[in-house]
């Protein structure tokens, strides 16, 4: 992966989500004509956490991909690092419990959570590759981690057009409905950059998640990957995790229901 172009230190992405916290859920909504909301849905739909467990919500923003959990009695922790994204957040849903948090290095205790989860936001996480294995950490044995993220177009021809919609077109609307159209340049190019579904899939595998698989949306712009922490791991069992999971990806659009 290239992220030659992304020279932003975290500080500055910080900032950078601060911006355009105020107008980042429609924002969202209009760049992606309206998909956002049914990629959340299957996100949550394989979560598959019940009332009573407990959820990590990573790199939450305004609370958006929390609100089901919440709305359904589900115990939910949105934790974000922009402090501009959790205010808008609480000021919306005053009853979420917001809480600012750094992904390479989580301010919860070992096995904290049922599952675990993020959306569109490991692209923007200065070490991603730590951050999975913070969330391996403070997830529960056998607990599950659901990722959603932009990531390679299947098709050739449909991977061209949405390369030329994530560079031209889309800072060209950003500029019209966006507070800070530089943000969404940035955000296109990261976008452009992350790795593909098997890869992340092996950097999964990598940092001590199980039985990985993934399910790719609206032709692979959004891929998501469920996986499981050993049921067997101890406390700080990543690395033995590690040396005992390193067995092929297994691309099992069926272990994630429809």
């Amino acid at each position: 992966m290239n992220r030659a172009s992304l020279d932003k230190r975290p500080d500055e992405v910080a900032t950078m989500f601060d911006d355009v916290a105020p107008k980042y859920d429609v924002v969202n909504d209009v760049l992606s004509m309206g998909q956002t909301r049914r990629w959340r849905k299957i996100v949550v739909d394989a979560m598959e956490v019940s009332k009573g467990q407990r959820v990590l919500d990573l790199a939450a923003g305004t609370g958006t991909s929390s609100e089901p959990y919440a709305d359904a009695g589900i115990d939910v922790v949105a934790c974000d690092f922009s402090l501009g994204m959790l205010k808008v957040g609480k000021r919306r849903r005053p009853d979420i419990n917001f809480v600012a948090g750094d992904a390479t290095n989580l301010p919860f205790a070992d096995n904290t959570f049922d599952a675990s989860t993020i959306s569109f936001g490991l692209r923007n996480v200065n070490e991603p590759k730590k951050a999975l294995e913070e969330m391996l950490r403070v997830t529960k044995p056998g607990g599950r981690l659901v990722i959603a993220e932009f990531s390679q177009p299947v098709v050739p021809l449909w991977r061209t057009m949405y390369t030329e919609y994530l560079m031209r077109a889309l800072p060209a609307i950003a500029t019209k409905v966006a507070s800070n159209p530089d943000a969404y340049v940035y955000l296109a190019e990261s976008i452009r950059a992350w790795p593909d579904q098997d890869h992340l899939a092996a950097w999964l595998q990598d940092a001590g998640w199980e039985n990985v698989n993934y399910r790719n949306l609206t032709g692979g712009i959004v891929a998501v990957h469920r996986a499981f922490k050993p049921a067997d791991s101890p406390p700080d069992g990543a690395a033995a995790a590690i040396a005992a999971h390193k067995g092929p990806v297994a691309k099992l659009r069926r272990n994630i229901a429809h």
